[in-house]
């Protein structure tokens, strides 16, 4: 199919080219042979009279009108997939649709796992993709490539629909031993002592970002990738560790753990909802959303 002489199936193989900023993985990703991306690269060079990419050392790097190109692009691909998915009614016994939500490991229990138990019986040919944060979270969602972000709302995106899911409690988590939970924790004891935190690297999660407007000195012993992981650091050591009270209650049933409270104030958590404002009448973004919401509001009561 061509318009203004441009076969549109390019848009999507430059879609990729600029993402990617990889012949080889642009063909990797749209499943078609290097020789082909290298084909589909030259046209693309022909019809905008542009070299698109350039090769700088063992990069490729986008020329300036290419990233000029590139939003637009993802807009226009964007517009059409929710042009497709709208045209179609949706019905969760029938669909094959896969859908893309980006949330913690912490959320995923919490709230998801109960969710998805339940799309198994109700929606059997659906299949639920979820990615970890990250810092491309919301540029993802811009492009359409995550449905859904479930995040606490200082992580939100500003010009997109958010709904809020639910409220969280911190509370101060360690080995049921610790002799540190035999008598009330005071904030002192609780920062002398040596903790487990979550951290990615690349980003803090609420409660240590939180925690750092404090201005207390902390001792980081042990610092994991993921939420799941931070309690099971704890057995049989004198360590503490700050959790979400939810997540807290699910794991001091699988593990010899105590739970305390804060020994000082920390803000309540809120946790969002959050979809591409192109998607709002997309009937299976409609659907999946009210059951997030459903889910959301029995962990409330």
């Amino acid at each position: 199919m061509r318009f203004k002489r441009l076969d549109l199936n390019l848009l999507v193989v430059l879609d990729a080219l600029l993402r990617e900023r990889s012949v080889t993985r642009a063909a990797r990703e749209l499943n078609i042979s290097q020789p082909a991306m290298s084909a589909a690269l030259a046209r693309l060079r022909e019809y905008f009279n542009d070299d698109i990419l350039v090769a700088h050392g063992k990069r490729m790097v986008p020329t300036a009108h290419a990233q000029n190109l590139a939003p637009m692009v993802a807009r226009a691909l964007g517009d059409i997939e929710t042009l497709i998915l709208t045209a179609a009614v949706f019905d969760p016994a029938t669909s094959q649709r896969t859908f893309r939500i980006c949330a913690s490991d912490y959320v995923t229990v919490v709230l998801l796992q109960p969710l998805l138990a339940e799309l198994e019986k109700i929606a059997p040919g659906v299949c639920i993709v979820i990615t970890p944060p990250s810092p491309e979270a919301l540029a993802k969602l811009e492009r359409g490539e995550i449905d859904f972000l479930l995040t606490p709302e200082q992580f939100a995106a500003r010009e997109h629909p958010r709904k809020q899911l639910f409220e969280e409690q911190h509370v101060v988590v360690g080995w049921k031993k610790n002799p540190l939970f035999r008598k009330p924790l005071t904030a002192e004891r609780f920062f002398a002592q040596g903790q487990v935190i979550m951290a990615l690297g690349h980003s803090q999660s609420f409660a240590e970002q939180v925690m750092g407007e404090l201005n207390r000195r902390r001792r980081i012993d042990v610092v994991c990738a993921s939420f799941l992981a931070v309690p099971w650091m704890l057995p049989n050591t004198q360590r503490l560790a700050v959790m979400h009270e939810r997540l807290a209650r699910l794991m001091v049933q699988q593990l010899p753990l105590a739970v305390a409270p804060l020994p000082f104030a920390l803000p309540v958590m809120r946790e969002i909802v959050q979809y591409h404002t192109a998607r709002t009448g997309d009937g299976g973004i409609q659907w999946l959303l009210k059951g997030i919401l459903r889910q959301a509001a029995s962990l409330r009561k």
